[in-house]
């Protein structure tokens, strides 16, 4: 039974911030614990700065979306989308998918999630030959459970058997969720993301 799921359907919230804090606390100098992927994503990701929805089906993703369009004010703006598929699967949000910078927020699959330091894994499937600086500062990733893996080599790995005849470029990852409040010269090619995970459990 997947880690989201036993956290989400049984344990409190209160219990899981317990359990965050006790591995916090630990010193640098004690043997790392070897956590499972989930849960070694989920924490590291929190870390991170990313904020993520945890969705048992489609209908979960869909009323989690809605949730961060009403949270941002987003409906009836610009978003940033280069994935005709995801385009249609959320057509009925009363968006406008352009392809401009200025959007209000990007929106975007994922190659994979990186458990050991709570990244996420993407190439130019879903950015095309863009820079992380080049798009909107907030971000929206729908992923699935079965796309966690330990590390980057893996992902890289993962990347590589999926796309035997034409291995994509501009791959890269993004890890740093905590969104700059003033832009100047010092923050300069900061690719920090405001970033909301939306995460299908397909497991």
């Amino acid at each position: 039974m997947s880690l989201f799921r036993r956290i989400f359907s049984s344990k409190s919230k209160s219990d899981q911030k317990s359990k965050e804090r006790h591995l916090d606390d630990r010193s640098k100098y004690m043997p790392e614990i070897d956590l499972p992927i989930d849960e070694s994503f989920m924490i590291n990701f929190k870390r991170n700065g990313g904020k993520f929805l945890y969705c048992d089906d489609e209908n979960e993703v869909s009323d989690s979306f809605d949730k961060i369009l009403l949270e941002n004010d987003w409906y009836e703006k610009d978003v940033c989308c280069f994935d005709i598929a995801l385009e249609h699967k959320f057509s009925n949000f009363n968006l406008n998918y352009v392809k401009s910078f200025s959007a209000s927020f990007f929106f975007a699959t994922c190659e994979y999630l990186i458990a050991d330091n709570g990244s996420i894994l993407v190439s130019s499937n879903q950015l095309r030959e863009k820079k992380l600086t080049e798009l909107p500062d907030n971000f929206v990733i729908l992923a699935a459970t079965s796309q966690l893996v330990k590390n980057i080599g893996e992902g890289l790995k993962g990347i590589k058997n999926k796309n035997r005849s034409s291995i994509p470029s501009n791959i890269t990852t993004i890890k740093d969720f905590e969104p700059q409040k003033e832009k100047d010269f010092l923050s300069y090619g900061n690719s920090s993301k405001n970033l909301y995970l939306l995460l299908l459990e397909d497991l």
